[in-house]
């Protein structure tokens, strides 16, 4: 006998971690987390007997007229290949979405659509196509392949295994990553776990971020909650990456002079070294121009990069960071993953995933999403495409005006964070 119940932290999260479709945004602390955003947090789960036998995280947004909708970010906690359980559940989620007035239930399970290649093409025979036929047959209406960054999550991502040794992770980086991490921090910048005192730095590069790309973000104290909800847990660290402008400026200054010195030795035989002498002469002159950059920073030291990560289960998620228009050339961003990398590979976890990428695979240099999609690309992680998001329906008409109104008030919050970098929430 099935029976739906509201379900207490602890057991909730032993669940949760110990399944294997375990997503930190099914966790408990997340969803104390999204009350920032005005969601309201309900942990349900479905027992047969006295065991339980899967889980749902289910976001309440309100409406008006005490209408609303759920959202179950990444879920549900299921076994995905039990169809008569998914249909089980999905039938009491339903009734009980009805008798609260939620007009739909939004999924997006964090299972691959197929494999893919580095490239995006489709490898294998394994896909998930029958489970996506299947929940459609059951009610979810699946709201397509997007390549972009239109739905709720992003559907693509780049994930890293890591459970293997630290040299063998790098060998798996592009030729270019490899040759930035290989020179062992040459501007050394200061790269280091910060705290919660650091998130006005962390903040500086979101709003950097946010500006340059045309990309939505939070208020400062949704990303102060973020951290501080999952740290006091030990499932969350503050990565900042930061130049010392003095420092910076002795460290170059100390490259030229070093480089000229290796030129006034192969001077001596000018003929022979001619080729060597033009490259150094050109990493003189590329030194001299950072050189001259960083002489108009006012600025004792300069946030370059920042990230907030979330460690959980296996896995850890680089869920929000952002770097500084200024100084980029100095590669903090690198700096920054490659020391995430390296602490995630000796605290014993399996993956770091970039937390999201387009469906472009190799996007062109003029769309807005190549830098980022690039950077991740060259990280060396698996491409990984989800089978995408799923409404389950308990308000036809209710749901009709609902899609009719949201990307309309969508597209004027992005307008005016390009218009003017001011942040928003989703």
């Amino acid at each position: 006998m099935y029976k739906l119940d509201y379900i207490e932290k602890d057991e909730y999260e032993e669940f949760v971690r110990n399944s294997s479709y375990s997503h930190f945004m099914q966790s408990y602390d997340f969803g104390q987390i999204r009350k920032e955003k005005n969601f309201n947090p309900i942990y349900i789960g479905l027992r047969k007997g006295k065991k339980l036998v899967c889980t749902a995280l289910l976001l309440e947004k309100k409406l008006l007229l005490g209408y609303s909708y759920y959202y179950s970010p990444r879920g549900y906690i299921i076994d995905y290949n039990n169809k008569d359980l998914i249909k089980t559940f999905t039938s009491e989620l339903k009734k009980f979405a009805k008798k609260n007035k939620a007009i739909f239930i939004k999924i997006d399970p964090a299972i691959k659509r197929h494999n893919l290649d580095i490239d995006g093409n489709v490898i294998g025979s394994d896909n998930n196509y029958l489970l996506i036929n299947y929940l459609k047959t059951i009610g979810y209406k699946h709201l397509g392949f997007n390549i972009d960054f239109s739905k709720e999550q992003p559907r693509f991502t780049y994930k890293i295994d890591i459970d293997k040794d630290i040299k063998d992770v790098l060998k798996g980086m592009h030729p270019t990553t490899r040759k930035i991490l290989n020179k062992n921090n040459q501007y050394n910048l200061d790269i280091y776990k910060g705290d919660i005192n650091d998130i006005e730095d962390f903040y500086i590069t979101m709003k950097e971020t946010s500006k340059r790309e045309g990309i939505l973000q939070a208020n400062i104290n949704y990303y102060k909650n973020f951290y501080e909800i999952f740290n006091k847990d030990n499932l969350s660290d503050l990565y900042i990456v930061k130049a010392n402008i003095k420092k910076l400026k002795d460290t170059i200054k100390a490259n030229i002079n070093d480089i000229n010195n290796r030129i006034d030795n192969l001077s001596k035989n000018k003929d022979k070294n001619k080729g060597k002498i033009n490259d150094l002469n050109n990493k003189v002159n590329k030194l001299n121009k950072e050189l001259d950059e960083i002489k108009s920073i006012k600025e004792k030291e300069v946030v370059l990069s920042s990230i907030i990560t979330v460690k959980y289960k296996d896995t850890v998620w680089t869920v929000h960071g952002g770097n500084n228009s200024k100084l980029m050339r100095l590669n903090g961003n690198y700096e920054c993953y490659w020391k995430i990398i390296k602490d995630a590979n000796s605290e014993g976890y399996k993956y770091v995933d970039c937390f999201g990428t387009c469906g472009i695979a190799n996007p062109d240099k003029s769309n807005p999403i190549y830098g980022i999609h690039s950077f991740k690309k060259r990280l060396g992680g698996e491409y990984i495409e989800l089978i995408g998001e799923f409404d389950l329906i308990t308000n036809k008409l209710l749901y009709f005006v609902y899609k009719r109104l949201i990307p309309i008030y969508r597209k004027i919050k992005r307008k005016k964070v390009i218009k003017d970098g001011t942040s928003g929430t989703k």
